[in-house]
C-alpha cells in the first residue's frame, strides 16, 4: 500500500490530481485502471477518435497520448526520487510535446497498447518501491515532491482526463 502523501510532499498544483486519485490505495487504482480506461478507449470508435469538442482542443487520441507521455514523466520522476537523486527535476510543456507528438497519425489501438506497456511498467515500479525509497523527496517543476506523491499524481491526473472526456466529448467511462 502507498500511503496518501502529506501536503509538504507535493507542489500545490499538484494538490488537485491528489484529490482526484480518491482514497484508494493508488497501487488499486492503477491496476483498475488499467483495465477501465483501456475499456473506455477501446469503446472509442476509430473514426471519432480525432473529434475535439472545439477548435485547438486535444482529440481523444491526444488525451490518450498525453496520458501516456505524462505517465512516463512521472514515473521517470519517481524513480529519480526514490534512487536519491538531488538532481532538481524540470517540468514539461504538455502542448510543446503535443505540437510534436503526431498522435493523431496513429490508429487508436496503437496508443492504448503503448499507454497499457507504460502502465504496467508504472505498476512495476511502485509495486517494488519499499516504503523509504517512496518517502524519498526531491524538487520537481521548482516544488518538493515525493515518489509515492507521484503514483497519486498519475491515478489522478488519468481520473481528471477521463472526466473531462466524459463531460467534454460524451465518451463514457465508469474511472
Amino acid at each position: 500500500m502507498i500511503s496518501r502523501p502529506d501536503p509538504d510532499e507535493y507542489a500545490p498544483y499538484f494538490g488537485r490530481y491528489i484529490a482526484e486519485a480518491g482514497s484508494a490505495d493508488p497501487l488499486v487504482t492503477l491496476r483498475e485502471q488499467l483495465t477501465t480506461t483501456a475499456a473506455v478507449f477501446a469503446a472509442v470508435d476509430e473514426s471519432r477518435a480525432s473529434y475535439r469538442y472545439e477548435p485547438g482542443k486535444w482529440s481523444i487520441r491526444q488525451i490518450l497520448g498525453h496520458l501516456t507521455d505524462a505517465e512516463r514523466i512521472f514515473s521517470y520522476r519517481a524513480l529519480r526520487l526514490a534512487r536519491a537523486d538531488a538532481t532538481p527535476l524540470p517540468s514539461f510543456d504538455e502542448n510543446e510535446f503535443m505540437q510534436f507528438a503526431e498522435f493523431d497519425a496513429r490508429p487508436l489501438a496503437s496508443l492504448l497498447e503503448e499507454w497499457r506497456a507504460v502502465r504496467r511498467a508504472s505498476l512495476t515500479l511502485f509495486e517494488n518501491l519499499g516504503d523509504d525509497a517512496l518517502r524519498r523527496r526531491g524538487t520537481v517543476s521548482g516544488g518538493p515532491m515525493s515518489a509515492r506523491a507521484l503514483a497519486w499524481i498519475i491515478a489522478g491526473h488519468e481520473r481528471h482526463h477521463l472526466r473531462v472526456l466524459r463531460e467534454r466529448y460524451g465518451v463514457e467511462s465508469d474511472a
